[in-house]
């Protein structure tokens, strides 16, 4: 009986989700004996020709992890789309976005004007910037094309199913593949993780008080941060009342908060806006003090780069999208 066909396919990221997959040690080999790894650039040598000769829908399953910049990515995804049976959004950049998605609060132009004219470390005099197309000795090069926006994976083509995580863990992808193996797999669309926030799973949720409130904001650097006591309750900023629980609170065992890499719970629309009103609705003064105009704006100017704390995973995927130009 032949093995099922995998792909596993790079666009724009760190990178990190293809470390998770070497992270899976021995468990890789057993995957790699289970199917038929028919595209896996960052660790085999195929080509695009090797894809294109597959027929429609023979690559049993395609995990794509990145958020899609270029215009080689779109035209990649698209074919693996094609030539799958499934697509699995990989990983945080494919879901929400991710940090790649922060660009979207410029567009082409400004950001290269500041990589390639501006930055320090760069010696440019004659303003070259990255162009389609040039001719070098007679010959045309090209390159492909720089969007204006990060999309992510599902605003590019029909997505199946999501797996979170900046990376995902390995327990995650273990079950995601068994799964797919044995023919387990929830609806399409489903995200295959636990469908509750990570505050439920959180060693330190006993700690936090019934009644929160935030005096002052603070950042991890400015204080010394008490391993057993929860981070809301410290004045740092943790995104883990509005992200899925899942990641096995590695962040947390690093005594670090939240950052928001496994997205928002079914049915929140906007992870970043989520967390914007949670903080919101604890930050504050004792009750018997009226809070003046002076205090609202010490707590808000106390959140350092609103923008990128909220929606540091998710801005391309939320209501804003990104800033209009």
């Amino acid at each position: 009986m032949a093995k099922p066909k995998v792909a596993f396919y790079w666009c724009a990221s760190c990178g990190g989700c293809e470390e998770a997959l070497v992270d899976l040690n021995e468990d890789l080999l057993k995957v790699a004996d289970a199917v038929d790894i028919v595209l896996w650039p960052v660790a085999l040598d195929f080509k695009r020709k090797d894809v294109e000769a597959l027929s429609d829908g023979e690559i049993a399953v395609s995990f794509i992890n990145g958020a899609v910049r270029l215009e080689e990515q779109e035209e990649m995804v698209k074919l693996l789309r094609q030539k799958s049976g499934l697509v699995v959004a990989f990983g945080a950049c494919a879901h929400l976005g991710g940090i790649p998605g922060l660009a979207n609060f410029w567009n082409r132009e400004t950001i290269f004007q500041r990589q390639y004219i501006e930055v320090p470390t760069m010696e440019n005099p004659d303003g070259v910037t990255p162009k389609l197309k040039t001719t070098v000795d007679g010959f045309e090069l090209t390159l492909p094309e720089f969007y204006d926006t990060v999309k992510t994976l599902d605003q590019t083509i029909p997505v199946d199913y999501y797996l979170p995580g900046c990376p995902p863990p390995p327990d995650l992808i273990l079950n995601a593949v068994n799964a797919i193996l044995e023919g387990k797999l929830p609806e399409k669309g489903a995200v295959l993780a636990p469908n509750k926030a990570l505050c439920d799973s959180c060693p330190r949720k006993d700690s936090k008080p019934e009644k929160l409130s935030i005096k002052e904001i603070k950042r991890p650097w400015q204080i010394k941060i008490d391993p057993e006591k929860c981070f809301l309750d410290q004045g740092l900023i943790c995104m883990g009342p509005a992200t899925r629980s899942g990641c096995g609170e590695t962040c947390i065992t690093a005594n670090m908060p939240c950052r928001g890499c496994f997205g928002p719970v079914d049915g929140v629309i906007d992870q970043g806006a989520k967390g914007l009103s949670m903080i919101a609705s604890i930050l504050g003064i004792e009750e018997e003090e009226k809070m003046t105009e002076e205090d609202v704006t010490r707590l808000i100017e106390g959140i350092a780069d609103p923008a990128g704390t909220f929606y540091r995973f998710s801005l391309p995927a939320s209501l804003l999208g990104r800033k209009r130009m």
